[in-house]
């Protein structure tokens, strides 16, 4: 079985943790679940660039979305399509961007997600990232690192800086 690497907590560098793992040469597809499908950071250039499959399936931040169904619903519409490719068995590597919060909202229910994680083809490696991992994620996680925040640009009202957080 391939290994279910979760990176959570309040700091930052929890996606580009789980991107690292996506330049390490195995087949790679990345889902993203809160930014809008329209998203166009300088990670998503760069993995178009490197021919590596990224797809935001969000509504931007759903703690500040105007409509939590409609959140919800794309939610659940990336979880079929981030299912069917973690079935697949086309990928060594798939990523779960911001996941977390998909699971804690409650979108995707804790044994559909068991299932599918227990159930992927042998050798195919899963990256869970977002804050607050819920505890039966972590105690299923073959590594589970928290990154803690001492200090960040941004609550001393630093904007999000191209290259850095975008």
């Amino acid at each position: 079985m391939g290994r279910l690497l979760v990176f959570t907590g309040d700091g930052k560098g929890k996606s580009t943790a789980a991107f690292g793992l996506v330049l390490r040469g195995l087949s790679p597809v990345i889902f993203r679940f809160v930014k809008r499908k329209a998203a166009n950071y300088g990670e998503h250039r760069a993995f178009r660039t490197l021919g590596v499959p990224i797809h935001p399936l969000g509504d931007g931040f759903t703690w500040r979305s105007r409509d939590l169904e409609e959140s919800a619903r794309l939610a659940r519409e990336g979880w079929a399509r981030a299912q069917a490719a973690l079935g697949s068995g086309a990928y060594d590597l798939v990523v779960l961007d911001e996941f977390t919060y998909v699971l804690n909202y409650r979108w995707v229910e804790r044994e559909e997600a068991l299932l599918a994680f227990r159930s992927r083809p042998e050798g195919v490696h899963l990256a869970v990232t977002g804050r607050d991992a819920p505890p039966w994620l972590i105690a299923l996680a073959d590594a589970v690192t928290e990154m803690k925040k001492i200090k960040h640009a941004y609550d001393q009202g630093v904007p999000a800086t191209r290259g850095v957080e975008l």
